[in-house]
């Protein structure tokens, strides 16, 4: 079918086509006047992502921005908004909405369920492109009730997500309190066990105690070596002759008695020369000689008697320091085991005292998160009352029903048409025929001569 023939058929049914046109005008005009009136109700909030949390010092991350919108978006949307929705309202307690839950559902189910389904059905929440505004938009009967609706959406948004934010914190704040208790406890008793060692220990500072033992221990040690080196000194003497010890032989009294000595023993030879054996003057200087050699004996005695006492009290002495060099010792190594059970105590304790820290700080932040009245969402707008209905839209409504009238008195003509073939144009009669149109007359009464074959046009719009 070319141009010219669609033309045609038009031209000829279009009486068809107008009247269906018509009739979708005006079915589109009824059900529009029909219809009950829809107001749009719009507000919006702000959802703050980049602040950080002013307890936590948390802030949403970027990858993470997307997904936490769209949680967002279905947080209004959800069964929980909607309910505080009707709590704010009261829509609950409305008679009206009682009866047509009645009526719609026959007392099935609950009427808060119904009311959350009918409320989600009217409203839309959208997020608005490259930015962190989400639209909330009610569409309503009435336009003040659909405005009074898209606020209640909007402040019971905010309810939520304050408590969505402190009811976990407040969970959190219970179970750290207890987490609290319990480390104080703890605390507590590694503290009293603590002091409690420390006392039985006799403990007041264990590091002076134990440098000051270990210094006392170094000056035994020392002391021992001393008393050690006289006493082996003293037992050479001892072991020595009497004429070789050192004493014996450096004493200014045993050298005057030797010197004393030599010299009667030299007067007696003398007189026992001149004088005689039995003269008396020799045999007082003999007498004189054995004093002075009984005396240098006793003398010599008296040293090494002397060296003798100086060996058996330093053995004493030796014997004495290495029971105490051991006992210190002994007290010395008892410190440093009661300064490892104290040092365990101590990091009992102070381990104790950072769990304590970490979970009361804990405890504190969440606390404060619990506390917080504030959120990360802030309300742009308040809906108002639309002046002006959104639907239904009476000018857009009669565009649709005339173009899709046009479009279907179209088809309808050319199902007409094709139902009821007629010639309109010698197009028709080659397609039909198959054969070669000579001439055609047209109803002007003019002729032309067609072009091909030399096939003449009449004026009557007839060929030959």
């Amino acid at each position: 079918m070319t141009l010219h023939q669609f033309l045609l058929i038009l031209r000829a049914r279009y009486r068809v086509a107008l009247m269906i046109i018509v009739l979708a005008v005006l079915a589109a005009l009824a059900v529009s006047l029909v219809l009950p009136k829809k107001y749009v109700a719009e507000t919006a909030v702000l959802v703050d992502i980049r602040s950080p949390d002013p307890v936590a010092g948390a802030a949403v991350q970027g990858l993470v921005a997307p997904s936490y919108m769209a949680t967002q978006v279905d947080i209004i949307g959800g069964d929980r908004v909607a309910q505080r929705v009707i709590k704010m309202l009261k829509l609950d307690e409305n008679p009206g909405t009682r009866e047509r839950w009645m009526q719609a559902t026959q007392g099935r189910g609950t009427m808060e369920a119904w009311i959350v389904e009918s409320l989600q059905r009217r409203l839309e929440v959208r997020p608005a492109r490259e930015s962190n505004v989400i639209n909330i938009t009610y569409k309503g009967s009435d336009p003040d009730s659909a405005a009074q609706i898209a606020n209640a959406f909007a402040q019971a948004y905010l309810d939520i997500n304050l408590a969505l934010k402190t009811e976990p914190a407040r969970l959190y704040a219970e179970w750290f309190d207890e987490q609290t208790k319990a480390s104080r406890a703890k605390l507590e008793v590694a503290q009293a066990r603590l002091s409690d060692f420390q006392q039985k220990a006799g403990i007041v500072s264990s590091d002076e105690r134990v440098d000051y033992e270990t210094t006392k221990l170094s000056e035994i040690s020392s002391q021992l070596t001393v008393v050690q080196g006289q006493t082996t000194d003293s037992q050479s003497k001892r072991n020595s002759r009497g004429d070789t010890v050192a004493e014996v032989m450096q004493s200014p009294l045993i050298n005057g008695l030797k010197a004393d000595i030599a010299r009667l023993e030299a007067k007696v030879q003398e007189t026992s020369v001149n004088l005689g054996a039995n003269h008396p003057l020799r045999q007082r200087a003999e007498s004189e000689l054995a004093s002075l050699k009984s005396r240098l004996a006793s003398e010599s005695g008296r040293i090494s008697a002397s060296i003798d006492t100086a060996y058996r009290v330093g053995k004493d002495r030796e014997a004495e320091l290495q029971a105490a060099v051991g006992a210190q010792r002994a007290r010395v190594l008892m410190l440093n085991k009661q300064r490892d059970e104290l040092n365990v105590y101590r990091r009992d304790v102070e381990a104790a005292q950072r769990a304590y820290e970490a979970v009361s700080q804990s405890a504190s932040q969440t606390r404060l998160q619990s506390l917080t009245n504030q959120t990360n969402v802030v309300r742009l707008n308040t809906a108002t009352a639309p002046a002006n209905p959104s639907s239904p839209k009476l000018l857009f409504n009669l565009l649709i029903a005339a173009f899709g009238g046009t479009l279907l008195g179209v088809a309808c003509a050319l199902l007409l048409e094709l139902a009821n073939r007629r010639v309109r144009s010698t197009e028709d009669l080659v397609q039909m025929l198959d054969l070669p149109v000579l001439a055609s007359i047209s109803s002007s009464g003019r002729s032309r001569r067609l072009p091909g074959s030399g096939r003449l046009a009449l004026g009557n719009g007839s060929t030959a």
